[in-house]
């Protein structure tokens, strides 16, 4: 009896204990398979109010290539010959994303200033600036000890299409991804039939602020109703409905069908660079090499040949004839030399490029260590008084002032008019608030005590007898370069010695300024994918 007692408190005790741990209740992870919202509702129910459409797989867009997120030591591992101290070990974590897989080539940026010219005619007086402040400065190929014959050929002449457009400015390389969001997203648009595939075939159509604009599509603007299928966008948004008040307001909370296109964070351009997914083993890197010494060819003619572009000494840009080094005295093509392990072309030579970061000789990651970026400038729509959007008409354009003194347009015709709600680019900068003493969090920051603690020169503009417009030397005693326009420069160039190729190396040029030096690519946000682990 006593053992039979014995073995039952046995059994309830081990079944308490599993029910206390979950028992049989515990299930398996791996993702959602079947969803009901908490209010009741199916998915996408057509007797609802609510409808997010099916979900699409990610795929990238043409000529963009993921990258995979993860965690890397940022900066470089190898002696601070020049000792700029601003790029010391650090680690970080960075989101998966898509970067261009070349730089951005001149045959894109060309489409992009005719499309202007096409749009905004600079025959109308109230667009003159649009189109002649998005092109590039062709006069950087300019050296009063060079011939200069670049200056003529080089953006206009079809032998240099698949070369990366320089000359642009970061501002307008900002203007250009901003562009490319809204000409990705009409593309698609066309191909599913939503937006008439007559759009640029009818003359009557794309004039001004009439053109398509991804802010005016997600507000379901009455404008784009001329050159909009009702029909097929409802069945490609899933939204299965005939109230126009449901569809009217599903449209504005749809994202777009293309995610938008900006340039990459320096911390994201590094990590593509190095390419770390490649050099692993499990969970481990393999080490980090300077990169010029995985840079040479291994293998047939171009055995020992270092296979990117970059210049190799005093007087020495492409080699020997008969037995060049790169070939190329300037630029070359962007898929010229292999790519990186990713499948990225470019990143070690050709042309440097610009970042979406504003610079600072110190990158904090005690207050970010992950998606680290400097140069947050939150903005939000402006609205009319009766609750809409306020639209940028043709006589309302602003915009900025390239250190050339042309004016390059803030947002176009048809956008909807932004407004800046706060400045973060002075945020723990390098002042007191940065310090152990003053601790984090507490007093007040440059970013918001109106002190500027890099004492850079100020830029002002005067306009001369004949109407150009010209910036003025500051004659003030200045203490720095560094100020809220200069933008981070990543990556070597044609122009470079092999001490800038490394991916950790870093600098700063004036945002408003063009050079033949450098370049841009586009970037991507992506959602990570869920793939099982591998060895590499």
């Amino acid at each position: 009896m006593k053992r039979i007692k014995r073995i039952s408190f046995l059994a309830l005790s081990s079944a308490l204990v599993l029910a206390s741990c979950g028992g049989n209740n515990t299930k398996k992870g791996g993702g959602t398979k079947r969803f009901t919202s908490q209010t009741g509702w199916k998915p996408n129910d057509q007797k609802g109010w609510f409808f997010t459409g099916k979900q699409q797989k990610q795929k990238g867009w043409p000529n963009m290539v993921y990258v995979e997120g993860g965690t890397f030591t940022m900066g470089l591992v190898k002696d601070d010959v020049m000792h700029d101290w601003n790029n010391t070990p650090r680690r970080m974590q960075v989101s998966s994303f898509f970067i261009g897989e070349t730089e951005t080539t001149n045959y894109d940026y060309r489409s992009y200033v005719t499309w202007l010219k096409y749009v905004f005619p600079p025959s109308d007086p109230q667009f003159k600036d649009i189109y002649t402040g998005a092109l590039p400065d062709t006069l950087v190929w300019n050296n009063k000890l060079s011939r200069n014959d670049y200056a003529e050929t080089y953006f206009r002449s079809t032998e240099w299409d698949y070369y990366p457009v320089v000359g642009v400015s970061w501002t307008q390389a900002s203007r250009y991804c901003e562009w490319l969001t809204d000409r990705a997203n009409e593309k698609v648009l066309m191909d599913q039939g939503v937006i008439s595939k007559d759009l640029y075939a009818n003359d009557s159509n794309n004039q001004g602020s009439s053109s398509f604009t991804l802010d005016k599509y997600k507000a379901n603007d009455p404008e784009m109703q001329a050159y909009i299928n009702e029909q097929r966008l409802k069945q490609k948004t899933g939204i299965r409905s005939n109230n126009q008040r449901i569809i009217a307001a599903n449209r504005n909370a749809t994202s777009g069908v293309v995610e938008k296109f900006r340039l990459p964070t320096e911390t994201e351009w590094e990590f593509a660079a190095l390419g770390m997914a490649k050099n692993r083993e499990y969970d481990l890197y393999l080490g980090k090499k300077p990169k010029i010494e995985d840079l040479r060819g291994t293998k047939g003619r171009a055995r020992g040949m270092f296979l990117e572009n970059f210049k190799y000494g005093r007087g020495d840009y492409s080699g020997v004839p008969g037995w060049k080094n790169d070939g190329s005295p300037i630029t070359s093509d962007v898929r010229q030399y292999p790519s990186n392990d990713l499948g990225i072309y470019g990143m070690y030579g050709n042309v440097a490029e610009w970042t979406a970061d504003v610079y600072r000789p110190v990158i904090d990651e005690q207050a970010s260590d992950f998606n680290y970026y400097r140069g947050n400038m939150p903005q939000e729509k402006v609205k009319n008084a009766d609750g809409t959007y306020k639209m940028i008409e043709g006589g309302q354009v602003t915009y900025d002032t390239l250190a050339d003194g042309r004016l390059v347009y803030r947002g176009l015709p048809g956008q909807y008019e932004r407004k800046t709600v706060a400045d973060y680019r002075n945020f723990r900068d390098g002042d007191f608030m940065s310090s152990l003493e003053a601790g984090y969090g507490r007093g007040a920051d440059s970013a918001t005590s109106g002190y500027d603690m890099y004492n850079a020169p100020k830029k002002r503009f005067r306009v001369d007898a004949n109407g150009r417009v010209i910036m003025e030397k500051d004659s003030k005693e200045r203490t720095s370069d560094i100020s809220n326009e200069v933008r981070v420069v990543k990556g070597g160039s044609w122009k470079d010695t092999a001490y800038w190729l490394d991916p950790g190396q870093r600098r700063y040029r004036d945002e408003g300024k063009a050079y033949s030096w450098i370049g841009f690519r586009v970037a991507q946000d992506a959602k990570s994918n869920n793939k099982a682990r591998t060895k590499r």
